[in-house]
């Protein structure tokens, strides 16, 4: 697992978890079905600049962000997806797109879609394309205090 930092954050707080191998996928939905993950079980990780400063934005991977929930709660009309070059240098241990939705480890706010309070557990990449950790939710919500709200519509 190439994400050491999480997996010390983990332990450290003898927090349960697993490792899911699967063979390499790089969209949510594609993940979701190496990785035999429902794709509503399955949080991706979208970076957004919210007011030139980062932030994780977690979704279930059957949903998509709606920009104006999320500027509405933030208060901030500059709310726009990060690009890659914006961000990569934020997850040196990651492979681009594959960041865990730990934002906390990161110095980032962390917003969560309130679709994934809905199960017991959350499944997400461990910062590379073959890879998912999956935990029980309380545990994830415990450990990196996300701001919860509704911010997702369904895939278009």
């Amino acid at each position: 697992m190439p994400i050491h930092k999480l997996r010390e954050f983990l332990d450290s707080h003898a927090v349960r978890y697993f490792v899911v191998s699967h063979s390499p996928a790089y969209t949510a939905q594609e993940i979701a079905a190496a990785a035999h993950v429902p794709g509503k079980e399955l949080a991706k990780t979208v970076i957004v600049s919210i007011a030139g400063k980062m932030a994780m934005v977690v979704l279930p991977a059957s949903r998509q962000l709606d920009f104006e929930l999320l500027r509405n709660l933030t208060g901030v009309q500059g709310v726009e997806l990060a690009g890659e070059k914006e961000f990569s240098g934020l997850f040196p241990e990651c492979e681009i797109g594959a960041m865990p939705p730990f934002g906390n480890l990161y110095g980032m706010d962390v917003y969560v879609s309130e679709e994934l309070e809905e199960d017991d557990e959350i499944a997400f990449n461990a910062g590379a394309h073959t890879e998912l950790l999956r935990l029980s939710y309380e545990n994830y919500k415990k450990l990196v205090h996300p701001k919860v709200a509704k911010l997702s519509l369904p895939l278009k």
